[in-house]
């Protein structure tokens, strides 16, 4: 569930990217103590450009953990088991499915057409391919779990990362 992005998310998301990101529509997933994890962003920013970034990681300890499991090989760990696992395969073709789903309710609450331009992307290597474990982590909180296998699988894996409303890391 996305919940309001308050002028304290804003900041809070300002001093963890040391910057503001763009389009941001809500808060798609927070720490047990409120804090922003996961911002929800409009599939086409304001000056027109295509963003298929619909969940987007923001706290850095999520990005720390994320970044430290692709330096050691887990994207090519968890890619070998996408291959080899069917049942796998649906579940992750299933999650592309509802990220685009996702995107396109976002784009219209948001008061957007769709944007064709990523109607079909999704993120992270979905349908298929494992690509950025930042983009699937941000989409299995924002879902909640069962949504997106890889995402969860990576979440399973993170060691230093504070408790996520919905989510036992």
């Amino acid at each position: 569930m996305i919940t309001p992005y308050t002028d304290a998310d804003r900041e809070r998301v300002r001093e963890q990217l040391n910057r503001l990101p763009r389009g941001v529509v809500g808060v798609a997933s927070r720490t047990s103590d409120g804090e922003p994890i996961v911002v929800a962003t409009a599939p086409r920013l304001d000056d027109g450009t295509p963003f298929p970034t619909t969940y987007y990681l923001t706290h850095p300890d999520y990005v720390t953990e994320a970044s430290r499991l692709e330096a050691n090989g887990v994207m090519a760990e968890l890619t070998a088991e996408l291959a080899e696992d069917e049942e796998l395969q649906a579940a992750y073709a299933h999650a592309h499915t509802q990220y685009l789903a996702d995107r396109a309710r976002i784009g219209r609450e948001a008061g957007l057409d769709e944007v064709v331009e990523v109607a079909d992307f999704s993120a992270g290597g979905m349908p298929t391919r494992i690509k950025c474990l930042h983009a699937l982590v941000g989409h299995s909180l924002a879902a909640g779990p069962g949504v997106n296998p890889v995402g969860d699988k990576a979440l399973a894996m993170m060691e230093t990362v504070p408790s996520a409303v919905g989510f036992h890391v």
